[in-house]
């Protein structure tokens, strides 16, 4: 971008979470004040969750007045997370994750289904949904391992109501260090269901916010 918008000096910088969401939350209240429109709002929020640098995040705000890319300041308390009813919508992602003797991730930014079938027989399946937003209020996930597993990261501010059954295996549900026993009001809700044969389902919710981890390592590795 050209140095006289005085915005030059930082667009090859790499984007955190905090500023995409930053970002975001400036959209959402765009749409509130009726500058965009639904439609207009999930395009762009497609690409501010894809960006990796400041100056990817630019263009969805250029026709917004008094928004801006420029990071925070060092001292100045981030923004605040959206809040999680605002991750509902969007385009839906893969339907299923199938591993046969090998190994399916879906994690990063992308957009849970109403319905994802994951299924894992010799292989491992991992689903994390620390960064995804959610089709609709309330999804489903279908987890099935035989001689397999299937590990699901969630965080501590979304519903997650589990009811598999594990035989000859375990289909269980831990909380890491940190992690909130409640979501807030009007947080996506998550089930998961299904079967665990001689292999394991794992459900880990971890904390949101990474200073309730206490500084320990990424325990969902």
């Amino acid at each position: 971008m050209d140095d006289e918008t005085g915005h030059g000096e930082y667009t090859h910088m790499r984007a955190s979470d905090a500023d995409r969401e930053r970002v975001a939350r400036i959209l959402h209240d765009a749409l509130g004040e009726g500058r965009l429109t639904m439609s207009e709002l999930e395009e762009r929020l497609g690409t501010v969750y894809a960006a990796k640098t400041l100056g990817e995040l630019e263009p969805v705000l250029t026709d917004l007045p008094g928004a801006s890319i420029a990071p925070w300041a060092p001292g100045t308390p981030p923004a605040a997370a959206a809040p999680p009813e605002q991750r509902i919508g969007g385009t839906p992602g893969s339907t299923s994750s199938i591993a046969v003797m090998s190994g399916a991730d879906r994690k990063g930014n992308w957009v849970l289904p109403a319905q994802h079938n994951s299924f894992a027989f010799w292989g491992g399946v991992e689903i994390d949904l620390r960064q995804a937003r959610y089709a609709e209020k309330h999804c489903t996930i279908t987890a099935v391992a035989i001689m397999g597993g299937v590990d699901i990261t969630v965080p501590d501010d979304i519903v997650v109501e589990v009811t598999g059954l594990g035989f000859m295996g375990a289909f269980e549900t831990k909380n890491r260090k940190g992690a909130s026993d409640s979501a807030p009001p009007g947080a996506p809700v998550v089930r998961i269901n299904g079967l665990a044969l001689m292999g394991g389902v794992e459900v880990k919710r971890v904390p949101r916010d990474p200073e309730r981890r206490g500084g320990e390592r990424d325990e969902t590795d």
